[in-house]
């Protein structure tokens, strides 16, 4: 079992030590490359969702060795219901496995389970599993992953304009009380920090509709490295290169 409350050690990578100090409290990843993973192995598709599955493992241990205090991931966007029905299946499959055979563990080792998205679209069965786990790991105060499932940037946007708009009607708030703050009440990821920094492999240079209110001032990292392949090394790189990078928010470099 791995401890979520070990204290983190300096990371020695190649001449470089991360600054513990400075380790991202989120840190949300685009898990894109599954499929190309799997075509250039001459696999099926459903191989590299497998193979991903097994890197969500290692990351999560990472994460919480390194201090990260929220990690959310995409697993399942809006668009993705385009795909083929047997993958789309085969992934939500992959989902309540995930969840059946690795919820003890999580919750043994304090993990939060949570899920941001619209989850009534899926199946009764990945619903029950997803608010089973997050029922049974709710009070658990280490290190929280959100799964992000049937999940759109745009989607959440419009969602919590919605609940706004009710509120407003209905005299619970005033148009005064809206403020860029108080509308990330009405996101799915109300509580939690605003992601620093966001990570895409596979080698896709965009942001695909994931975080977009949360990552305005998000630094993001690139690599062409598929998801199955990405490993503790590569998120370390990552993270060591938020820690060199000034984040100044719209002001000025300070001498």
């Amino acid at each position: 079992m791995f401890n979520f409350f070990k204290k983190p050690k300096p990371i020695q990578q190649n001449t470089a030590v991360l600054d513990t100090e400075r380790i991202p409290k989120h840190i949300g990843i685009i898990m894109d490359g599954n499929g190309r993973w799997a075509k250039k192995k001459n696999l099926p598709r459903t191989m590299g969702h497998k193979a991903g599955v097994e890197t969500i493992r290692k990351i999560l241990k990472e994460c919480n060795r390194l201090g990260v205090r929220y990690l959310t991931l995409y697993a399942f966007s809006t668009e993705n219901w385009k795909r083929p029905k047997d993958e789309v299946s085969a992934l939500m499959t992959l989902l309540v496995e995930y969840l059946k055979n690795e919820l003890k563990e999580l919750h043994e080792n304090n993990v939060v389970v949570n899920y941001v998205g619209n989850i009534s679209k899926l199946p009764e069965a990945a619903q029950k599993a997803l608010n089973d786990a997050k029922e049974i790991t709710r009070s658990n105060t280490g290190v929280q992953m959100n799964l992000a499932l049937n999940y759109g940037g745009r989607e959440e946007i419009v969602h919590g304009v919605r609940e706004i708009a009710e509120a407003v009607s209905s005299g619970m708030i005033s148009l005064e009380d809206i403020t860029e703050e108080s509308f990330k009440d009405y996101l799915y990821t109300k509580g939690q920090p605003d992601p620093e920094l966001i990570i895409r492999p596979s080698g896709e240079l965009r942001l695909s509709n994931f975080l977009l209110y949360q990552g305005a001032y998000s630094e993001l990292w690139f690599s062409s490295i598929n998801w199955p392949d990405f490993s503790e090394e590569d998120l370390r790189v990552a993270i060591a290169d938020y820690q060199k990078r000034d984040r100044r928010f719209g002001g000025v470099k300070s001498e």
